[in-house]
């Protein structure tokens, strides 16, 4: 890589620059959700591998520091609260080499913009993704968005190593089943009852179902704002289902799941922590549909996926509403539960 030169064409600096003299610190920018971070930690581990001597900084939200924090391949995490001017004076002494953009929105521009450093970023396809949605046309290629990630890294020959994702726990938020909350050790069920929108979320009839028809015992994870719905499950299967909505940091739920037979879950950020820890894996699609490039990134586990065929207001949006658009809410109200497989 000694004689590369690299040339931004995603930024206003154009300038060409030598390889050998910007593999020294580089910063990696994802602002949020919780899934968008976990799908960018396969650039962040093939970056290391290629560039072990460079020291690798990652930009992201406070809310969803705690996501990368505990990644040892990561040298520093910065973040800020509302707006980006409170980290830029921090992130110019840096000096940084190289900026890689894996949000790609106005702000992350601005960034790249401030720091005035040679930066690269991806195709987010949201063109497309916006024909699909109004005109149910799919243009989409068929590639994953992890994959679209690795063309942010391509000028430092970067390539995806093919290992999947990562997930990184602290040892004081790891969760011992039994001695925590007096949860089962093991041969559980994770059922994520929690989303970040309401289009995204299992309905709690379709949950009681869920319930009705699966061996236990199961574990409902979700914030403190989906406890009411975990207390009616383990109230009406209290044989059956273990609470933990809002018991658990999202560290802590990621290491329920990582210890689960099964995760059943929405298109969630818990849904990627899943396939980080090659869990099996059933998602129940609402809104969104898995041609958006967000399924579950697994290479040596089989995942099952349930969507209601013929619904011709399906994919009402790339990310979610509050509420159903047409009133309706067939999308997850008419899931046929009852063709989830259970794993042996």
């Amino acid at each position: 890589m000694a004689n590369r030169k690299l040339v931004d064409t995603q930024s206003p600096i154009f300038a060409p620059i030598n390889a050998s003299l910007i593999l020294k610190k580089i910063l990696i920018i994802r602002f949020s959700s919780i899934g968008d971070i976990v799908l960018t930690s396969p650039v962040i581990r093939c970056l290391r591998q290629s560039i072990p001597d460079a020291e690798i900084h990652y930009l992201t939200k406070t809310n969803f520091r705690s996501i990368t924090e505990n990644n040892p391949l990561l040298d520093k995490v910065h973040s800020f609260d509302q707006s980006i001017k409170e980290i830029l004076p921090a992130l110019k002494k840096e000096k940084f080499d190289f900026v890689v953009d894996l949000h790609n929105n106005l702000r992350s521009f601005r960034v790249r913009t401030a720091l005035r450093r040679p930066s690269a970023t991806f195709p987010k396809l949201n063109f497309k993704k916006w024909i699909l949605v109004n005109f149910k046309k799919n243009l989409l290629p068929d590639i994953h968005i992890v994959d679209r990630y690795f063309k942010a890294v391509e000028p430092l020959g970067v390539v995806n190593d093919g290992q999947g994702l990562d997930f990184f726990i602290s040892v004081k938020e790891r969760v011992v089943p039994e001695l925590t909350f007096g949860w089962p050790k093991e041969n559980y069920i994770a059922l994520v009852v929690g989303a970040a929108h309401f289009t995204k979320r299992i309905p709690l009839e379709k949950l009681r179902e869920i319930c009705r028809n699966t061996e236990g015992p199961i574990v409902a994870l979700g914030g403190k704002e989906d406890a009411a719905t975990g207390e009616k499950l383990a109230a009406e299967f209290p044989e059956k289902v273990y609470h933990a909505c809002g018991k658990c940091s999202l560290n802590q739920s990621a290491s329920v799941i990582k210890h689960a037979r099964h995760v059943i879950t929405g298109d969630t950020g818990l849904m990627h922590i899943a396939a980080a820890f090659q869990r099996p894996i059933t998602v129940l699609w609402g809104n969104t549909v898995p041609e958006f490039g967000m399924y579950p990134y697994v290479q040596n586990t089989k995942w099952q996926s349930l969507e209601v065929d013929g619904l011709d207001c399906r994919p009402c949006s790339k990310i979610g509403f509050s509420k159903c658009p047409k009133g309706h809410f067939k999308c997850m109200l008419d899931q046929q539960v009852s063709q989830i497989h259970q794993p042996s």
